[in-house]
C-alpha cells in the first residue's frame, strides 16, 4: 500500500574509483493516497536539479536580504524594470534592482534586494513587470548564519514517539509552508495537518493506537507538494513506499554480547563480506540464501562443507565489515533477484536493507534478523563493522530530508552549483548543524539498535574532520574500542581541504583510520595500471617504500598511529589481487600466484597497523577479470567455495599468518614509539625484506622473498619457525632458508 507521491524514475552516475563506474538503474518509488495529491503534486520526469537556469524564469532566496532571479533572453528579451513578490497572506515585499548582468548561456541575472521583512516558511511569489510570475525557492539562505541561529532545533524528539495511548510525529521542516501526516487506521486514509512550531519544526499527536500503521508525510515548499517517507524512523515498507509506526517494546532483540576490549585498533583484523556475496552461491546448505539469516545460518552440511557463517568463524578473523546494509536504491526488495548491487547508493540512513530481509514488507522483521545477524557474529567472537555511506545519496531529488529542507544537506555553492566531488552531483554537507546532527544520532542509534563495533565510512574526504571526531567521540562512549575509520582520499568537494576527513589531515583525526593507499600501491602495484608491479609480485627495487609500508607509514611520518592506517591490497573496489597479477605476472604458473597472494597476504597480515582482507583473497578471488562488479550479478560477485578449495593453500597459509598475528604482539604496536623501538629493518641484497619486530620478550623476524631466487640469513641466535611456506627450514635453526616467492617467520627465545 502506498501513501504519498508518484512515480518518479531517476538516473545517477558515479564515476570514481570508489563505488562504481556506470549509471545506476533509477528505483521506483510509488506511494498510496494518490487520489489526495493528483491534484496537487508536480510531477518532473527525470528532474536534474543539479544547476540553475532551467526554466525561462527562476527566482532563489539565497540571503534574508538577497533575492537572485534568473531570466531567460527568450522571455521577454530577459528584461524586466521591475519587481515584487507576494506570499501566502497577500502581502506584498517591494524588491529593489541591485545589479543586473547577462550571463553566457543567454540569461540574464538580477540581484535584489528585500524592502520588507522576510518569513520563513512562507511561501512567495516574485511578480517581473509583465506580471508574469515565479515562486521565489528558498536555496542558499538555509546556509547562513542567521538561518541556523533562528532554526537550530537542539531536542532529540524528532521522529515519531509512540505510546500505546498516542503518537507524535515532530518534523524539521523550517522553510515549508505545511506538513502533512497520512497514515491509514483501521482501512481508513487519514491526513491531518501537522502544526507550525518554534525552531521550524511541525508537529502531530494523534490520540490511537497506531501501532503498526503505515504514514508519509506531504510536505509543500517552494510551491511544490512532495511526499516524503520519515527521515528519522528505523521502520520502512518495502522500496521506501512509507514509513511504519512500531512500538519499540514489541521488538524481539537478543541480549547483547560483552566482548572482551581490544586493547587498540591495531588488534583488529578485518574481513570484507557482502551479506548476499557469501551465502549466494548455490548448494552450500544455506536455507535462505542472500538473507541477514542466511549469513549466520549453519547447519550439518554447512559444518561439513565449510561454508557460509562455518568458514567465516574458521578463518580467525576478529571483525567482519559488512558492506551496506542500509537501505538502498538500486535493488528491487520484493523482486530482489532480478537486480544485483553493492549498495552505495543510500535511500534511507536509518532503515536496513529490505532485499535482505525474508519479508521486506514486515518492518519489524528486518530489525530482528539483523539484530540476530549481530548477535551469531559476536556468539562467535566476531565483532561487527558496517559501512556507510554518508556522502551522497541515490537521487536528491527524491531524498526524504531533502523534500523536507531543500539544499540544506547539501553541499552548493551561492550561484546553486552543487558538489561533486563523489561524482554523483550531490555530496552531502555535513557542516550545518541538523545535518551534523542527523548523522551523530544516526550512529548513536544504528549502535544503540544492533550493538555493532565500528564504523567504515565510504568517501571520508568528503565529509568534515570534525563530524568525524565527533562520531568517534560519541560512539567511543558505549563501546571504548569502537572502530571509525574510512577512505581518506581528498575529494575535490566544496568542503575546504584544511577541514576535510582526508589523509592529508589525519593528525586532526586522533581516533579515525585511513585505509592506506600507499600500501596497496606498493605492495600490490597500481590500482590504476594493471601491469605495473608491487613488491609483492615482483617488484623489488620497491623495497624502501616497503620499509616505510610496514612500519605503518609512521617512521616516515605520513601517519602519526599505527592505529590509524588499514593495511589492504584488495577490497571490494577494483580488480582482485588474482586477477591483477593474471595481467602483471603474465605468463606465471597457477603455483607461483598462489605464492604470490600467500606474500601479499602474509605482507597486510603483518605489517604495522590494521590488517584488512576482502572476502575471498584468502583462496584469490577472482571477478572474471573485471575492476567493477557492483551491478555484475551473483555470477561475478559470489563466493566461490569450490575455488576456495580449489585454491585450498592460500586459505590454510592465510589462517596461520592470522593467528601468528593474533598470538604475537610484536606485529600489533600501538604507538608510534613503540614501532621506534621495536621494528629494524634488513634486506638481502637489496631483493629481500627482513622485518624484525619485538615487543617486551616477543621478539619475531619476518623474511619477505619476492623473486625467483633463494636467499639464506644467518642469525646472531637460534630462532624457532613460525612459518615457511617455502618448507626450506627445520623447526630451530639459525639459518635461515628462504624460498623463491616465499616468506618466512621466526621467533627468538622459544628453543632450549
Amino acid at each position: 500500500m502506498l501513501i504519498f507521491g508518484a512515480v518518479i524514475k531517476s538516473f545517477t552516475t558515479r564515476m570514481f574509483k570508489s563505488n562504481s563506474g556506470e549509471p545506476y538503474a533509477g528505483k521506483l518509488h510509488v506511494r498510496f493516497l494518490e487520489e489526495f495529491i493528483s491534484n496537487c503534486l508536480i510531477i518532473r520526469e527525470g528532474e536534474n536539479l543539479l544547476m540553475r537556469m532551467k526554466e525561462p524564469y527562476e527566482a532563489y532566496l539565497d540571503d534574508y536580504n538577497c533575492l537572485d532571479v534568473y531570466m531567460s533572453k527568450n522571455f521577454f528579451g530577459g528584461k524586466s524594470r521591475i519587481f515584487h513578490m507576494k506570499d501566502t497572506k497577500n502581502r506584498i515585499i517591494p524588491l529593489t534592482i541591485q545589479s543586473q548582468s547577462d550571463l553566457y548561456n543567454g540569461f540574464t541575472h538580477y540581484a535584489l534586494s528585500l524592502n520588507g521583512n522576510l518569513e520563513i516558511g512562507q511561501e512567495y511569489t516574485v511578480y517581473d513587470e509583465y506580471c508574469k510570475t515565479c515562486v521565489a525557492k528558498y536555496s542558499h539562505i538555509v546556509k547562513t548564519e542567521r538561518f541556523a541561529k533562528e532554526f537550530t532545533y537542539e531536542k532529540d524528539d524528532l521522529g515519531v514517539t509512540y505510546t500505546p495511548e498516542k503518537t507524535t510525529f515532530k518534523v524539521w521542516a523550517p522553510t515549508a509552508l505545511s506538513v502533512n501526516v497520512g497514515y491509514v487506521l483501521n482501512g481508513k486514509k487519514i491526513v491531518e495537518s501537522m502544526v507550525r512550531q518554534d525552531k521550524g519544526v511541525f508537529s502531530l499527536t494523534v490520540n490511537s493506537d497506531l501501532n503498526g500503521v503505515h504514514y508519509s508525510y506531504l510536505v509543500r515548499v517552494n510551491g511544490e507538494y512532495k511526499g516524503v517517507t520519515d527521515p528519522y524512523t528505523c521502520f520502512s515498507g518495502p522500496n521506501a513506499q512509507y514509513s511504519v509506526v512500531i512500538d519499540p517494546k514489541s521488538l524481539n532483540l537478543p541480549k547483547k554480547i560483552k566482548l572482551k576490549p581490544m586493547d587498540s585498533e591495531c588488534d583488529a583484523i578485518i574481513y570484507e563480506a557482502s551479506v548476499r556475496d557469501m551465502t549466494s552461491q548455490t548448494g552450500i546448505g544455506i536455507s535462505h540464501p542472500k538473507k541477514f539469516v542466511g549469513f549466520t545460518e549453519e547447519n550439518e552440511i554447512t559444518k561439513t562443507h565449510n561454508t557460509g557463517f562455518s568458514y567465516l568463524k574458521s578463518l580467525g578473523v576478529t571483525h567482519v565489515q559488512l558492506m551496506p546494509v542500509f537501505d538502498f536504491g538500486s535493488v528491487d526488495e520484493v523482486y530482489p533477484n532480478i537486480f544485483y548491487n553493492w549498495g552505495y547508493d543510500p535511500v534511507q540512513y536509518r532503515c536496513l536493507e529490505g532485499a535482505y530481509s525474508l519479508d521486506p514488507a514486515n518492518a519489524k522483521l528486518r530489525i530482528e534478523e539483523f539484530a540476530k545477524l549481530v548477535h551469531d557474529c559476536h556468539k562467535a567472537g566476531i565483532r561487527v563493522n558496517l559501512d556507510l555511506v554518508f556522502n551522497h545519496v541515490y537521487v536528491k531529488e527524491n531524498f526524504a530530508l531533502e523534500n523536507m529542507v531543500p539544499d540544506y544537506y547539501f553541499l552548493m555553492n551561492r550561484e546553486g552549483e552543487f558538489s561533486n566531488g563523489s561524482f554523483c552531483g550531490n555530496d552531502i554537507d555535513t557542516q550545518p548543524y541538523m545535518a551534523r546532527k542527523y548523522f551523530i544520532e544516526t550512529c548513536k542509534k544504528i549502535i544503540e539498535m544492533y550493538d555493532v563495533d565500528g564504523f567504515r565510512f565510504d568517501l571520508m574526504g568528503i565529509l568534515d574532520f570534525n563530524l568525524m571526531n565527533e562520531i568517534s567521540e560519541e560512539c567511543k562512549k558505549v563501546k571504548p574500542d569502537f572502530m571509525i575509520y574510512g577512505e581518506g582520499w581528498n575529494m575535490p568537494s566544496f568542503v575546504a581541504e584544511e577541514i576535510r576527513a582526508s589523509q592529508l589531515n589525519q593528525a586532526k583525526m586522533p581516533h579515525v583510520g585511513h585505509f592506506s593507499d600507499r600500501f596497496r600501491e606498493v605492495v600490490r602495484g597500481s590500482n590504476d595500471e594493471l601491469s605495473r608491479k608491487g613488491f609483492a609480485s615482483g617488484q623489488a627495487d620497491l623495497i624502501y617504500q616497503v620499509k616505510c609500508c610496514m612500519a605503518a607509514s609512521c617512521l616516515d611520518h605520513v601517519f602519526d598511529s599505527p592505529t590509524k592506517v588499514v593495511n589492504y591490497v584488495e577490497c571490494h573496489d577494483n580488480h582482485t589481487l588474482w586477477d591483477k597479477n593474471r595481467v602483471c605476472c603474465h605468463g606465471e604458473s597457477r603455483d607461483l600466484r598462489e605464492k604470490r597472494q600467500i606474500l601479499a597476504n602474509a605482507m597486510v597480515l603483518l605489517a604495522q597497523g590494521i590488517p584488512f582482507i576482502h572476502c575471498g583473497q584468502e583462496f584469490g578471488r577472482t571477478k572474471q577479470n573485471l575492476g567493477n562488479t557492483y551491478n555484475r550479478s551473483d555470477n561475478y560477485n559470489r563466493v566461490d567455495y569450490q575455488r576456495r578449495d580449489h585454491h585450498i593453500e592460500i586459505v590454510e597459509r592465510t589462517k596461520e599468518l592470522i593467528q601468528i598475528r593474533k598470538t604475537h604482539p610484536c606485529f600489533r604496536l600501538s604507538t608510534v614509539e613503540q614501532i621506534e623501538q621495536g621494528v629494524q629493518f634488513d634486506t638481502i641484497y637489496d631483493q629481500v625484506l627482513v622485518y624484525s619486530c619485538q615487543k617486551d620478550k616477543d621478539h619475531c623476524v619476518a623474511f619477505f622473498n619476492p623473486t625467483n631466487i633463494p636467499y639464506d640469513y644467518h642469525l646472531d641466535q637460534e630462532a624457532r619457525i613460525l612459518f615457511d611456506n617455502g618448507n626450506s627450514n627445520s623447526l630451530d635453526t639459525f639459518d635461515i632458508h628462504i624460498a623463491a616467492f616465499s616468506v618466512v617467520v621466526c621467533q627468538f627465545g622459544l628453543t632450549a
